[in-house]
């Protein structure tokens, strides 16, 4: 059996294969499934990510007061979009 996780944003809960794994490095978050330590699920969708960021989700899912750079995290889910919009 896979494990299900919750999406920050959307709260849905969806297998792991499905969510990207975001972690926190400095003050910007990055998308990596293999580090260690603490990290935030999301789906590949802008709505998910507008989500989580109007609802300070990353912050309380990674457990700090900061306020992160989603610049990288908005630049993967777009080019995934794009590309699924091309099939």
């Amino acid at each position: 059996m896979e494990p299900v996780r919750t999406c920050v944003g959307c709260r849905q809960r969806a297998k792991q294969h499905e969510l990207l794994r975001v972690i926190a490095q400095g003050e910007n978050l990055v998308i990596d499934r293999l580090a260690a330590g603490r990290g935030a699920w999301i789906h590949q969708s802008k709505n998910c990510l507008e989500l989580a960021i109007t609802r300070f989700a990353f912050s309380r899912a990674l457990r700090t007061k900061k306020q992160f750079d989603t610049a990288a995290v908005a630049v993967h889910i777009e080019q995934a979009e794009t590309m699924l919009a091309q099939k």
